[in-house]
């Protein structure tokens, strides 16, 4: 028998290779790594352990596919709970790619290393049960700790990153770096620095502010300080720039999909910086009543990705409406970056409905005594109840 692993080359998928054979019997283990930006020596590290303990190892390279999910994920101003979904995002598009060597290789299951306390389980399972495969998950299926697996890593001569001083679980893409396990567990615990990689701390950020000028087309950011840049380009650039001045860090509480509440630490420096922009610039181009309906079908579409379900047809009919509104969303934000904080500072579209002759104090484009109508009829009503009880 033969199983595909969608492999990340951490210590929960790499004691599944053994695992797979010893109590599932599978003759052949193949293990799958989707290169979405990770870091280039995770990459190697990946291809060099399923290289040595796999029967035979692959890297798809989905990095294009992967920036055109965030640029989706932009025009939605993706958030869940003031989390920027990164992993969740990418979660169904590696899945589809295992899903590939899966077929090529007749497998005749694929396995993963989630828990059966997390969500990527349901969001890898979602793609996999979609064609009909069927799923192995050793880590759920046997109830396996952290601390267990280091110990059968270790009995196995399995080399793998995790200690059991430094349990930490991190998966990290383009797009977000996340953090998790160990003491981060204990939600009273203070996170020491050394868990952060992408970002200074902000009491270490420079004195000085910097000043950023981001260029969208139609809700897509192509340019950053009037240099053309392609998205994965543009997004790596940010990463740096904002982490530099410490821009992108979340310490949340979060509600995962099975009703647990998880503490999950985050660095995401592009993420805040261009979703902070793009909102600003939606403010000067789109309607009052557009931007109220977007909020609401915003917090739909996250929940979807968060929940890894954007194979629903809802998923599809929010991401048309979006795509309508973000036709006119063209234009330039200037953001400041200082010291954990990403704010803007100035915008320009040819689309704005915005008219500095009709609200300028200095003007008269507008004869002011016309308001009085409006005024004598605006809170009619309450003021009417307010007399009943006077």
């Amino acid at each position: 028998m033969k199983a595909v692993l969608s492999y990340s080359g951490g210590l929960d998928t790499t004691v599944c290779i053994p695992l797979l054979r010893e109590r599932y019997g599978y003759d052949e283990v193949i293990t799958v790594t989707v290169d979405i930006g990770q870091p280039e020596s995770d990459i190697r590290q990946a291809e060099e352990r399923g290289t040595k303990y796999a029967d035979r190892h692959y890297t798809v390279d989905a990095k294009s596919d992967f920036v055109n999910e965030l640029f989706r994920l932009i025009k939605a101003n993706g958030e869940y709970e003031g989390y920027v979904l990164g992993t969740a995002l990418a979660r169904p598009l590696i899945a589809g790619k295992v899903v590939e060597i899966a077929r090529k290789e007749n497998a005749d299951a694929i396995a993963h290393g989630c828990t059966g306390k997390g969500n990527d389980q349901l969001r890898f399972e979602n793609v996999f049960r979609q064609y009909g495969f069927k799923v192995v998950a050793p880590v759920r299926d046997l109830n396996l700790t952290r601390e267990w697996e280091i110990e059968y890593a270790r009995e196995h001569g399995i080399d793998v990153p995790a200690t059991k001083e430094k349990p930490y679980s991190i998966d990290e893409n383009l797009w977000s770096r996340s953090i998790e396990g160990g003491k981060l567990e204990d939600p009273s615990f203070i996170p020491p620095e050394e868990i952060y990689e992408w970002t200074v701390s902000p009491e270490k950020a420079p004195e000085k502010a910097e000043i950023i000028k981001i260029d969208f087309e139609e809700g897509i950011p192509v340019a950053l300080n009037d240099v053309k840049m392609n998205g994965f380009e543009l997004i790596k650039k940010l990463n740096e720039i904002g982490g530099k001045h410490g821009v992108g860090r979340t310490d949340m509480i979060e509600d995962r999909v099975l009703g647990l509440k998880a503490r999950e630490n985050y660095e995401h420096p592009a993420a805040t910086i261009l979703i902070t922009a793009h909102r600003d610039l939606e403010k000067l181009v789109l309607s009052r009543k557009e931007l109220k309906f977007k909020k609401l079908v915003e917090e739909e579409w996250a929940e979807l990705v968060y929940h890894g379900l954007t194979n629903d047809p809802l998923y599809d009919a929010l991401n048309a409406f979006i795509d309508t509104t973000q036709k006119r969303v063209t234009g330039w934000v200037k953001i400041r970056l200082y010291k954990g904080y990403a704010f803007p500072v100035a915008r320009y579209s040819n689309f704005a409905l915005y008219s500095e002759e009709l609200v300028s104090f200095d003007t008269e484009a507008i004869d002011q005594k016309l308001a009085e109508g409006f005024a004598a009829f605006h809170g009619l009503q309450g003021r009417m109840f307010k007399r009943l009880f006077q």
